[in-house]
This record gives C-alpha cells, structure tokens and sequence, in this order.
C-alpha cells in the first residue's frame, strides 16, 4: 500500500490514494500505521477517495480505529494532496466528509499547495446535535463536575463534539489525568474532545487539546475552531474578525462568521512517501 504522510501543524496523518490503492479494513490499517513504535507513526489513517458530490471524498479513521467524522488540519492536507497529485487541479475545490461538504481556498506556491482556507461550515451549539445531554438550546458557560473539581464549559459541534474550558497556565495541565475524565464523562454519549484555552487578548488564543480515540495531540483544526467559537460566544473575542490560536504545532486563524459560518485558514505540509507492506 503506497501512502504520503502529511501533517497540518504537526496533527500528522498517512494519507492513502483510493483512486489507486485498496484497503480491506481501513480501521484495522488505521491502528497498526499509526504505532509510533511498530508502524509508521501517525494520529491516524486518511483516505481519499472519489466522491459522486464533491471533487473527492475524505475518509477519517483515528489511531484507535475508531471513524471520525471530520479533521480540520486533516482536510487542508487532503486539499493539498488532490492538487498536487491532480485529483483536482484548481485552487478551489470541495471536498466530501462525514459532516458534509467542505469548501476550499489554497494558496499555491511553486506549484505546489502550501496554505488553505477552509469553509468548515456552521458552528452547532444545540445539545441534542453536539450530543451532550443537557436540555436547552445551548450549553454554553456551563459548570460541570469532573472527577473532583468543577469545570466551566462550552459545548460546540464543528462536525464532531467538542467541549472548551477556559483556564490560566494551560501549559501545566496534567491533560494525561484531566483529558479521559472529560472524554469518558457521562455526560457525553459519544465521548468529547476537550480544549484547554487561555486567552492571551481579544485576537489569541492558547490552546492545549485532548482528542477523542487519540488522546493530547499538537494540534486539532475542529478544535480551535470550536475554541473560537466558544471565545466569541463568552466576549472574549470578536465576531467576524480572524482569531490567532497558539497551539502546541503552530498557529491556525479562524474566524466565526455573522451567518454562523467558521473559516479556518493554516498550512498544509508534505512529509514523505512510501510504501507499506502488511
């Protein structure tokens, strides 16, 4: 099986061509090239494959084998491959997820896809569809009990669940402890991915994330766009204008549209190829 791996400020993935290659159980291979010791080492395993809707379709496995349903720093990644690899030769394409289709922008530098900006859709806020079991419209700037200590949080859907919590000295956070009780909580029934947010002023935010079947990771696209949201939605940021989040890999720029729309702009980077023998 030949594949590319690829990352999206350091969120690293292999990346495996449908239009040429075949994979017989995609969460089986997900999980054996993503050991970091016995594999290839990755977050987890992407496929791009054709799409009968959109100019290919993005396929998301974690590195447990579990499906996910979309990855920001993952889809930019996607971008960039069907450009360069002539899926799709133009600068804006679309792309299929499990949470719709995605519209992108790239910025081509010597021939080659090197940045893209990311219509990831609209911001979900309603319980019921993040899910969290809560009643009300939203949950937002809630307290909930965590293992032994209260937490404020707020629930934002970006295809996937996630729940934001606001906190000073993230860089101290022992997430190792803190991330799977927020994951496995019982008030999420399809676990959660939980950012730690520090708000350095109305334009930056610091970000640390806990990422559902994969644990900390340096980076996660869905993820700051949420916090970006959720910044907005508690005035700590403005609507409508681009919002730097630090992370752990680098700086993605999101900003939360007046129609509810969240746009994410970062680069999308080439590692290497090769070739997997099972």
């Amino acid at each position: 099986m030949k594949f590319t791996k690829m990352h999206g400020t350091g969120n690293d993935y292999v990346y495996v061509n449908l239009f040429e290659e075949t994979i017989s159980d995609i969460s089986d291979a997900a999980i054996r090239v993503s050991d970091r010791h016995f594999g290839i080492g990755s977050d987890g395993l992407i496929a791009i494959a054709p799409s009968d809707v959109a100019d290919c379709r993005m396929i998301m496995y974690n590195a447990d084998g579990t499906e996910g349903a979309m990855c920001g720093n993952g889809i930019r990644c996607v971008a960039k491959y069907a450009y360069d690899h002539d899926i799709a030769k133009k600068e804006h394409m679309t792309i299929e997820t499990k949470s719709g289709i995605k519209t992108i922008d790239l910025t081509v530098e010597n021939g080659k896809a090197a940045y893209a900006k990311v219509n990831m859709g609209k911001a979900i806020l309603d319980p019921k569809k993040i899910p969290v079991k809560a009643e009300g419209d939203t949950f937002i700037s809630q307290e909930i009990m965590v293992g032994d200590k209260p937490y404020t949080v707020t629930c934002v859907s970006m295809g996937n669940p996630h729940c934001v919590v606001f906190t000073e000295g993230i860089d101290t956070l022992d997430l190792e402890k803190t991330g799977p009780e927020f994951e496995q909580h019982p008030l999420f029934p399809d676990r959660i991915n939980t950012e730690f947010v520090e708000v350095i002023d109305e334009h930056t935010l610091k970000m640390r994330v806990w990422e559902r079947g994969a644990g900390e990771t340096i980076s996660c696209g869905t993820g700051t766009c949420a916090s970006t949201v959720a910044a907005v939605l508690n005035g700590y940021c403005p609507r409508g204008e681009e919002i730097a989040i630090q992370i752990r890999g680098g700086v993605l720029y999101d900003t939360y549209l007046e129609n509810g729309d969240v746009v994410m702009r970062g680069p999308a980077v080439e590692v290497f190829h090769g070739e997997w023998r099972e």
